[in-house]
């Protein structure tokens, strides 16, 4: 069991008033006391964080008809997606590769209050250029989508890490948390579609409400990873837990829930206490699992958005084809995320896990003979069905994957998870450009 002890005041380290010691004693079980507080609010702040991660991102995604009338030569749906990728992709790689010397609590602000400059600087941008087209102002925001993909992979990889050695739920939320800001975003420009004319003014309107929203949301999330997620029972519980397993990434969020980490008695007895597996060990233990992430986004990333906003031909739905059939992708993408909480509809064998990913692959030539030949209502489908398998697939293999190691190691797992994902959405926009050969540029 953990052990919470109030320092004695009179301690030089500890100022005036009294502070949380965490002492390292004994080993821990797999799920906290009973007792202990505030799982369900650490849920929804999971989701908030999962929602603020991306919400900003796929603002920019979804007001794509905005960039494509501003800059109809410049493939904008696709070029700010392959902007992104790199940055988020190469930063990534870095921060796995050092994750367990990193301060995860300085690492997920950093890219929380990111995400929150890069947002202002996109609402700076427009006003700035009174909303006019041109190679310099594409720049520019290529140069901003590159920041949101720096800032993805800052939070995106370190928020996984983190909540993968504490408890699957958390996980799943924050992942429910990032195919919400998609259907939020996509609800909202729908309503703000049908609310303004659709004209260059009225476009522009909706985009400068769309920014405005997203700057003030992240900055509420920058304000609950800081101050609220820290101090959760539930939370303090699985970081002193990692730190006594030997996770030197906690201490600085220990220290924002009032704990302090004290080195581990037996530890210095039986130093094998605190040894974990080197990344490369944990990788070849789990590779199904990496496959398993990247193929489920190269599929995905291959066909949404860039697909879907550009190469679906002309229906009765006209400007609002585009923007429905990602409407209908982000819904059920939210959709599947939640499938897994019930046990019954789980997927969790490493096998029936790869099989179903490879048979999603079938779906290329479906969206591609659709397109060509079938109406609009299969269309529809297909997108939904696409967005469901998505996030059904990416809860199981997640919250699958870290069940049996240390803390430390879940850490490092979930990271390596989260570099081959956006690996898979890398090669996927690389791929989507192969929608357009015979097509004409």
């Amino acid at each position: 069991m953990l052990n919470f002890i109030p320092a004695s005041p009179q301690s030089p380290n500890n100022g005036p008033g009294w502070k949380e010691t965490f002492v390292m004693a004994t080993p821990h079980e797999n799920v906290p006391p009973a007792n202990l507080e505030g799982k369900y609010i650490a849920i929804v702040v999971c989701w908030l964080l999962g929602n603020g991660c991306l919400f900003s991102w796929n603002s920019m995604l979804t007001i794509g008809d905005y960039y494509s009338y501003l800059f109809p030569k410049y493939h904008s749906s696709r070029v700010l997606t392959l902007v992104y990728q790199p940055f988020a992709f190469g930063v990534l790689s870095i921060l796995t590769y050092k994750e367990a010397k990193i301060n995860t609590r300085r690492r997920n602000l950093f890219g929380y209050i990111l995400f929150f400059i890069s947002s202002l600087l996109v609402l700076v941008l427009d006003l700035a250029t009174s909303g006019k087209g041109g190679l310099g102002p594409f720049i520019g925001l290529c140069a901003i989508s590159g920041a949101f993909g720096v800032a993805d992979a800052h939070v995106q990889g370190g928020m996984v890490g983190d909540l993968s050695f504490m408890q699957p739920e958390f996980v799943q939320s924050f992942f429910a948390g990032l195919a919400a800001s998609g259907a939020l975003t996509s609800a909202l420009r729908l309503i703000t579609k049908g609310a303004f004319e659709n004209t260059r003014g009225g476009l522009r309107k909706g985009a400068l409400l769309f920014f405005s929203l997203s700057t003030f949301f992240v900055f509420l999330c920058v304000l609950l990873y800081a101050f609220v997620f820290p101090k959760l029972p539930i939370v303090k519980y699985y970081r002193s837990k990692a730190a006594s397993e030997g996770s030197k990434t906690v201490s600085a969020d220990l220290a924002a829930g009032g704990i302090q980490t004290l080195p581990h008695q037996q530890a210095e007895e039986d130093p094998k206490q605190l040894e974990r597996l080197s990344n490369k060990e944990l990788l070849l233990q789990n590779i199904d699992y990496a496959l398993d992430m990247f193929l489920i986004y190269v599929l995905t990333l291959s066909i949404f958005p860039g697909f879907l906003s550009e190469d679906t031909g002309s229906h009765s739905l006209g400007t609002w084809y585009a923007l429905v059939l990602i409407a209908m992708y982000n819904v059920c993408d939210l959709i599947g995320r939640y499938i897994p909480l019930l046990k019954f509809l789980k997927l969790e064998s490493r096998k029936g896990l790869m099989i179903a990913i490879l048979s999603r692959f079938l779906l290329i030539p479906a969206f591609y003979f659709t397109a060509k030949y079938g109406d609009q209502g299969w269309m529809i489908l297909l997108t939904s069905f696409l967005g469901l398998t998505n996030g059904y697939l990416t809860v199981c293999v997640m919250t699958s994957a870290p069940k049996g190691y240390k803390g430390p190691e879940q850490n490092a797992l979930g990271n390596l998870l989260v570099l081959f994902l956006l690996g898979g959405i890398f090669a996927g926009v690389t791929l989507d450009w192969l929608w357009l050969i015979g097509k004409g540029w």
